[in-house]
């Protein structure tokens, strides 16, 4: 199938250094959780709890990743990608977060990223994809500045064994997400409510990325080190002025918490102030250690925020706005938007990756063996065109990563949405492209033709 482009992006739009992928994460598709040694993981634990997962479900299956790793090997460069990111499963390498390395649980890292390279497809790993060992957890987790200076053993032991190897290395993914979903508002793992606590983590998680970059650049190996940050426009719902000032206020809060300290060296202000008696502890140096330099920043994009002073929820659904079947509005414009806000606010950014962009849809059964995923085709055509947009406006960036290879567990809603442009049915394990990915395939395929 080969899809019209004229609406969209067109292929010389990107340059021949342009990277091209499609991006999973350890827990969402390896299954296989105590095999070869792995230890526990916080997710292992959250999905007993009961009603964690919407749908009941866990992790222990998955998509069998790590049993049919060959086979997906063979997927992902059938697609024609150049790149490929994966997260490592911290207790898979480390059963415990601290002490013993489990060798046989790096192996299969090993056999990954070799068997990229062999089809010529760059590995793009995260360190931190959510899945600390439980082991550190019980301990206190990353409330605790001891798990800190863990993390930074492990980024250290992983970029000794496979940092020559990688063409990008991030340290954490979406740290927004573990700290806020996490330990702030409990519905991801490890599954705590407590403002000051989600403040806490935030700088840990903030500080490690900072200590870990600082600790494998003075080691060497992987040329390109960063992390990656969720976002996207935060928007008034109306011109007033008290909207307005709404919206700036959550873009303090969800965006520039994140990206002032990597980039600044300090916390926005203004929500240093909401916190009052639950902000974080800071210590000396901490902040110069936060904004190490990075050689690149993924940024992770699904939607804008539309904001009302009066704290009313925005609902795109509502307004008759096209949605994702997360609820998500679908807003291409906005990763444009958020790209050239982040250009403008930061003279020194690094190179920027689209490390995550997809659409959950209900997608139609299968006609003639695809699955004619046209909402999701359309979605990836009009984000895609949003990059072209944003490189027009003298954005640097070298990268896009579809969300996700492959339907996978979606955390908290188990198995009940689909991001994946690989159909997977869990009862077989049987990988089917959706028309979505036979789109991808055709459109890289006259990116390296032009």
């Amino acid at each position: 199938m080969t899809a019209a482009l004229s609406s969209t992006a067109q292929a010389g739009d990107f340059p021949n250094s342009f990277l091209w992928g499609a991006a999973t994460s350890s827990f969402q598709i390896e299954g296989a959780t105590q095999a070869d040694g792995r230890g526990e993981s916080i997710w292992d634990r959250f999905c007993r709890q009961p009603g964690a997962i919407s749908d009941g479900s866990n992790g222990d299956i998955a998509c069998e990743h790590f049993q049919r790793l060959e086979q997906d090997l063979d997927l992902i460069a059938s697609l024609g990608v150049n790149c490929y990111r994966f997260s490592i499963a911290w207790p898979r390498v480390q059963p415990l977060g601290q002490g013993a390395w489990n060798a046989a649980g790096l192996g299969f890292y090993e056999r990954l990223v070799d068997g990229l390279l062999q089809r010529g497809i760059k590995p793009v790993a995260t360190l931190y994809h959510w899945d600390l060992p439980q082991a550190l957890q019980d301990q206190g987790g990353w409330a605790m500045r001891d798990t800190v200076h863990h993390f930074v053993d492990y980024a250290r032991h992983v970029q000794k064994h496979l940092g020559d190897r990688l063409y990008a290395l991030s340290t954490h993914n979406e740290p927004w997400c573990a700290a806020t979903l996490g330990h702030e508002t409990g519905v991801h793992a490890p599954g705590l409510r407590n403002r000051a606590l989600a403040a806490q983590v935030s700088h840990h998680l903030l500080l490690s990325h900072g200590l870990a970059v600082q600790a494998m650049r003075a080691d060497g190996g992987c040329k390109s080190l960063g992390i990656v940050l969720n976002m996207g426009p935060s928007m008034p719902a109306t011109a007033h002025p008290a909207d307005i000032a709404a919206a700036r206020l959550y873009d303090a809060r969800f965006r520039r918490w994140y990206s002032d300290p990597v980039m600044r060296g300090q916390y926005p202000a203004e929500i240093l102030a909401e916190l009052g008696a639950d902000a974080p502890t800071i210590h000396d140096g901490d902040l110069q250690a936060i904004a190490v330099p990075i050689d690149h920043m993924g940024i992770n994009y699904y939607s804008r925020q539309v904001v009302s002073a009066s704290g009313a929820h925005w609902n795109a659904r509502a307004e008759g706005l096209p949605v994702s079947d997360m609820d998500w509005e679908i807003y291409p414009e906005g990763l444009t938007d958020i790209l050239c806000q982040m250009h403008a606010d930061y003279p020194n950014l690094p190179p920027l990756y689209i490390t995550e962009n997809g659409g959950a849809f209900p997608d139609q059964a299968m006609q003639n063996g695809v699955v004619q995923d046209l909402d999701r085709l359309d979605y990836l055509q009009t984000h895609i065109a949003a990059v072209a947009e944003a490189r027009r406006r003298g954005v640097r960036v070298d990268g896009y990563m579809v969300w996700s290879l492959m339907d996978n567990f979606e955390w908290a809603f188990g198995y009940s949405k689909r991001f994946g442009i690989v159909h997977v049915d869990y009862a077989t394990q049987v990988r089917t492209p959706k028309a979505s990915a036979l789109w991808y395939r055709d459109f890289l395929r006259q990116w390296r033709q032009r």
